[in-house]
């Protein structure tokens, strides 16, 4: 088996024998962008971000020499969910070995060491925002945060790319459409996000060791993200699935595009994920 082929619920084992991936594999490492350089926005929680998540994107964007900014509450540099460095239970369930290396990369980018903070965010000083997920109680600092909507509202009135991915999507339907009160500004639109099947799944696995930490909120992110779509919206759910996709293979992988905005589901689908992202990013560049 291939050293991504291994599949589990909340995350793959990899194959003992099998050699570290390679940062420099061309599939892995997309060539760099023939146009001027973008600015691409990722907003994080001080801890407990999903590695692969953030990771991914963040190294694809940069191989392919565009400038990524990360912004926290205050400034301060951001820490990933220890246990999916570590292992959620036993060793395992954490993140694949690819995502960990480009984790550990990006802890020396200076741009992670040193965040703007959520309040200094100017939206229209980027090109595209970034979302991420993770589960671990230190999201709901970003999650929930009235600051964070306020700036994804003014980034949403931009009409520029937008990508979240897992419990980013949450960030997304917690945020009034301009001009209303009451509507998400994810509203009439078509989006997928962690789905039920896969929370509660991670949740009954692990729960009597883990007590609820995947169970971020009472009401899942599906039956949230659902609601916030309304009747005009649509919340796909993609193949019932736990088999990860790869730099190599994105069979497994699930991605929704609705205009600017790209949705995914779990660190599965991180790769396709950010490959679409940089597609849509790109394009719009091209359009104007």
């Amino acid at each position: 088996a291939h050293w991504l082929g291994v599949a589990a619920i909340a995350g793959s084992v990899p194959v003992a024998d099998e050699p570290l991936p390679d940062l420099n594999d061309p599939v892995v490492c997309p060539p760099v962008y023939d146009g001027a350089p973008m600015r691409v926005l990722i907003m994080l929680p001080d801890t407990d971000f999903d590695v692969t998540e953030v990771a991914v994107p963040w190294y694809m964007l940069r191989r392919r020499g565009h400038e990524v900014v990360f912004a926290t509450e205050h400034g301060d540099m951001p820490n990933a969910d220890p246990l999916l460095l570590t292992g959620v239970l036993c060793g395992q369930l954490g993140a694949d070995p690819l995502p960990k290396l480009m984790y550990f990369d990006m802890e020396r980018d200076p741009a992670f060491r040193k965040p703007v903070t959520w309040e200094s965010v100017v939206p229209d000083a980027y090109d595209g925002l970034l979302l991420p997920g993770g589960h671990a109680p230190g999201m709901r600092q970003y999650l929930g945060s009235g600051l964070v909507q306020e700036k994804v509202q003014d980034f949403w009135q931009l009409d520029r790319p937008v990508g979240a991915i897992c419990h980013g999507v949450l960030v997304l339907a917690r945020t009034p459409a301009p001009g209303s009160a009451r509507r998400s500004v994810l509203h009439g639109a078509t989006v997928t996000g962690l789905p039920n099947f896969m929370e509660m799944s991670a949740y009954g696995l692990t729960c009597a060791c883990r007590g609820r930490y995947y169970r971020t909120y009472p009401e899942t992110v599906e039956d949230e993200v659902r609601a916030s779509v309304g009747r005009r919206g649509q919340f796909l759910r993609g193949p019932v699935t736990f088999t990860r996709g790869s730099p190599w293979d994105s069979a497994h992988a699930y991605v929704v595009e609705h205009g600017k905005l790209i949705t995914a589901r779990w660190p599965g689908d991180a790769y396709l994920f950010a490959r679409r992202f940089l597609a849509k990013l790109e394009e719009v560049q091209r359009l104007y």
